[in-house]
């Protein structure tokens, strides 16, 4: 194997790793058990800190994932990926 190929396959464990960190950092659209545990005492203030924090997560997915699968598409169209 050529060097390339591991350094294409070093950046698609990265990219995959990235993904899978942003997408659990990401606030359910289901609270669940958390506003029992906080007393459901959120301001107003953290609230739309949350939705803030939430659409720049969404983002970062969406771009992320975009250039995993341009990354898949171009290892496959140089034929490292078997």
């Amino acid at each position: 194997m050529a060097w390339y190929s591991y350094l294409i396959g070093a950046f698609l464990i990265l990219f995959a790793l990235i993904i899978i960190a942003v997408v659990l950092l990401q606030e359910g659209r289901r609270k669940g058990i958390s506003g029992v545990i906080s007393g459901g005492a959120d301001t107003f203030l953290s609230k739309g800190k949350a939705r803030a924090v939430d659409a720049v997560l969404a983002r970062w997915t969406k771009w992320v994932a975009i250039l995993f699968g341009l990354i898949v598409v171009g290892a496959f169209v140089l034929g490292l990926v078997l």
